[in-house]
């Protein structure tokens, strides 16, 4: 179990060690023959043309964990604590998307683990592939995210935890340095007060062209936010020219990333592309996160061998396959792949 959530447990667990064993009560789980993502890409070449959902929810919305609170509250009696999970849709499509990239793209695991922990990259595979879903959230929960990212309060005896928010905040920004990306720029002015600057992002939120272009909105408006420019200096009483160098990434190019499309609008996505040209890399589509306005909720839509599936974790059926790529103008995010150097 990784560190960080052992230090959050114990305060539930009176100061004791929590052993594996406890944290895995939620489940009892057998040896399985095949991972949870052979699982869905059997499904896919096995699917009848009627039946196009997968035979089993997959990381459904929200959750009940509960844990052992120690022993010592009523002699011999180990207290159990209750623990409601409520609108996690926040996380979960990106959980989702993130399960299947890194079971469908050998190396970046150990890409990934750079970032976030060995630890926490080979427990997140595992609770996966073991189907406890509740725990994946937990682990995200109290092993990536800062507690004023969350609410939580005692109901009825239980301790509540509410995602609701934005899926940027509770997910995106909480994969460390992965996409961190640092753009340099100098001002013409010797007198400058700040004359020499560096600018560190660790997402990448694009806006809309103020025109749309002939060729793709999408790769402009990812071309502007790398390529260099040269505008008018903001410091005050300074009438210098800024120049802003090329963006880099700060540790290479990423397995994957995040596009944050939050404010595009749906006319603006008449056409998202399928490659992506990043800092002279090659990035493949693979997913995207969809948000439905007036139930403020998030859904996903990801791809297994060119085959797109839908992924909604209020539905009882919440993987289903679909017969045609989604149509993705409520989008929250797009999100793709590096490609092979092959």
């Amino acid at each position: 179990m990784p560190r960080a959530m052992q230090g959050r447990w114990s305060v539930l667990n009176d100061s004791e060690d929590i052993r594996r064993s406890e944290w895995n009560t939620n489940s009892p789980r057998s040896e399985r023959s095949k991972t949870l993502f052979e699982e869905i890409r059997a499904s896919i070449y096995n699917n009848d043309k009627e039946e196009s959902s997968f035979w089993r929810p997959v990381l459904p919305w929200g959750g009940v964990f509960t844990i052992k609170a120690g022993r010592k509250a009523v002699s011999c009696i180990p207290l159990y604590v209750k623990i409601n999970l409520k609108n996690t849709c926040t996380i979960d499509g990106f959980l989702m998307i993130l399960y299947v990239i890194l079971r469908d793209n050998q190396g970046f695991s150990r890409e990934l683990a750079v970032f976030l922990g060995k630890q926490f990259v080979e427990y997140f595979l595992y609770l996966m592939d073991s189907c406890d879903y509740t725990t994946v959230k937990m682990l995200w929960i109290w092993d990536r995210m800062s507690k004023r990212q969350y609410r939580s309060e005692i109901n009825q005896a239980a301790l509540e935890i509410d995602l609701f928010g934005n899926e940027h905040e509770n997910f995106t920004k909480n994969l460390e340095n992965l996409m961190c990306t640092m753009q340099e720029c100098l001002c013409s002015n010797w007198s400058c007060p700040a004359r020499f600057q560096e600018f560190l992002k660790t997402t990448i939120s694009i806006s809309p062209p103020h025109t749309l272009p002939h060729r793709d909105p999408i790769q402009s408006a990812v071309d502007e936010f790398f390529c260099p420019k040269l505008v008018l200096c903001s410091e005050l009483g300074c009438d210098g020219l800024r120049e802003f160098s090329q963006r880099i990434f700060c540790h290479g190019p990423p397995p994957f990333v995040i596009l944050n499309m939050q404010q595009w609008k749906s006319e603006e996505l008449s056409y998202v592309p399928y490659h992506l040209a990043l800092c002279q890399h090659r990035y493949l589509l693979e997913g995207a996160t969809l948000f439905n306005k007036e139930e403020h909720h998030y859904s996903a839509a990801f791809q297994i061998d060119g085959c797109w599936i839908h992924y909604d974790g209020l539905r009882s059926d919440n993987l289903v396959l679909l017969q045609k790529p989604p149509e993705l103008l409520l989008l929250s995010s797009l999100v793709y792949i590096r490609a092979s150097d092959k």
